[in-house]
């Protein structure tokens, strides 16, 4: 464990954290609807896509935010350490924590998004992982990638499931991230988030809050998987 880069990586996961809640409120719509350009609650005009603090002044300080984003980075610091896996990681949990957002607001993981992480995370990991002369552990992510994405399309095309395609996708970009870390990254990615979702939907039934058919937001509960995973591996 290195206290020092485990610092360095919560000022960081903060900071970038910050301004995420505008760009969260803006893309927190249903699909096919354009980008919010004003605030939902006052109607005032969004003059700029980032700013640092809360997405209006009629909202809240997103405190939340800025912790969760110094957390999460601060776990990788302290448990990845000095290596060029974790300059990759950093800038991923800050999309992970955006896509998570989002997911929670509206039930919707938007596209451009997960593109975003895959090209953030899948390029980079592959291209240090043939420089290094590791072909083998580039093609075990891609065989975790490929059969988790499957396991999720399949349960996703079951009736009644809840699942979208957004979360297949964000679990095959996953998967290939938490397959180059190694199996104990796999085994906790592929576990935590049932543990994590399986308890809010219980919660929800007998509080009747929600019912069989409610579909509940998986991307928080994968992306939360695999920041254990990593932190495991």
């Amino acid at each position: 464990m290195s206290p020092s880069v485990a610092a360095c990586a919560a000022v960081f996961g903060g900071a970038t954290a910050a301004f995420l809640p505008r760009v969260a409120h803006r893309l927190a719509v249903p699909r096919g609807t354009p980008a919010r350009s004003a605030c939902a609650h006052c109607a005032k005009p969004f003059p700029h896509w980032v700013r640092a603090g809360a997405a209006c002044e009629c909202t809240g300080h997103p405190l939340w935010t800025v912790m969760t984003g110094a957390v999460a980075a601060a776990l990788l610091g302290a448990t990845v350490g000095p290596s060029p896996l974790l300059l990759v990681l950093l800038p991923a949990t800050v999309l992970g924590l955006l896509l998570a957002v989002i997911d929670l607001r509206c039930l919707r993981l938007p596209d451009p998004l997960v593109a975003a992480l895959a090209v953030a995370t899948v390029v980079p990991l592959s291209t240090g992982a043939l420089i290094a002369g590791e072909p083998g552990r580039l093609e075990r992510a891609v065989v975790t990638a490929v059969l988790g994405g499957t396991a999720y399309l399949i349960l996703a095309l079951l009736p009644g499931h809840g699942l979208g395609l957004g979360d297949v996708k964000l679990a095959t970009v996953l998967g290939f991230v938490l397959g180059f870390a190694g199996p104990p990254a796999v085994i906790a990615g592929l576990v935590v988030p049932h543990l994590i979702n399986g308890p809010v939907a219980v919660a929800l039934l007998l509080r009747r809050r929600a019912h069989r058919r409610t579909a509940l937001p998986l991307g928080p509960a994968l992306l939360a998987g695999a920041l254990i995973g990593l932190a495991l591996s």
